[in-house]
């Protein structure tokens, strides 16, 4: 490894998976390790967090796990101390949590459609405004949210509370980044396609036959022939929080295999 985030920080928000394998979050976290960064994290599951602790202790890294609900600032504001107290600061923020809530314009209820912006777009503003302070102490830091290409593209599944929210995510980006480019803070969002996780499994499958259905579905569509894997959004999540990114920021990068670039 280049040990480009040798001396850094990283809190990992969404750092669990929701399913056995390696989800976009537990991915990026175990690959910011790997990359030198110290690591906290993060999942409203507790044993997610730890396993992925875990695997970095293993590999020789250091890490530390948190349990938080990202909709309850009381809790983020919790972990940020607990990161502090263990590294000192924080120099990389990921926000990797998010849902898809189901259903379409005429049948998505309020409850999901609420919940859906307090998970995906809300969570965002939060976990920044608690750790941009700790940022602006050391006049630097990186942020990296993890949106979707749904939020630039009509993917084709029922889920406009999805599409809307991650279209958010993009523009808060956006907006972090130029209130915050003269110091020293960079804000950038990753796009990704269609992707081979766990998420998929869990939350996608259902609007198919079967799993097999969903898996060769998914790769027809990709320019590539096959799906991304979480490690493909990690590193670009690396590059986005090193130096190599330093002139960088205000950037959503689609990380889908061209599918973004599609007409059709």
């Amino acid at each position: 490894m280049t040990q480009r985030l040798a001396g850094r920080v990283a809190l990992v928000f969404g750092a669990g998976s929701i399913g056995p394998g390696w989800g976009n979050g537990k991915a990026a976290a175990v690959q910011y390790a790997r990359e030198g960064a110290k690591v906290i994290a993060v999942d409203i599951d507790g044993d997610a967090a730890a396993e992925t602790r875990d695997i970095v202790v293993g590999e020789g890294g250091q890490a530390i796990a948190q349990q938080c609900d990202v909709t309850k600032r009381e809790q983020i504001d919790a972990v940020v101390a607990a990161a502090r107290a263990e590294y000192g600061t924080i120099d990389v923020l990921h926000n990797n949590v998010g849902l898809p809530a189901m259903g379409t314009i005429e049948t998505i209820t309020e409850e999901a459609w609420d919940l859906a912006m307090d998970v995906n777009l809300k969570s965002v503003l939060l976990c920044c405004q608690a750790t941009i302070p700790t940022m602006l102490e050391r006049g630097r830091g990186a942020i990296v949210n993890i949106s979707s290409v749904a939020a630039i593209r009509y993917t084709g599944y029922p889920y406009p509370a999805y599409y809307a929210s991650k279209a958010a995510v993009n523009h808060l980006t956006v907006a972090i980044a130029l209130e915050y480019a003269s110091r020293g803070i960079r804000a950038n969002a990753i796009m990704p396609g269609l992707m081979d996780t766990p998420h998929i499994y869990q939350n996608i499958a259902g609007q198919y036959q079967t799993k097999e259905e969903m898996v060769a579905a998914r790769n027809k569509l990709s320019p590539t022939g096959r799906m991304g894997t979480a490690w493909d959004i990690a590193k670009a999540a690396v590059f986005l929080a090193s130096d190599d990114a330093e002139y960088i920021t205000g950037q959503c990068l689609a990380v889908d295999g061209g599918l973004s670039c599609r007409s059709r």
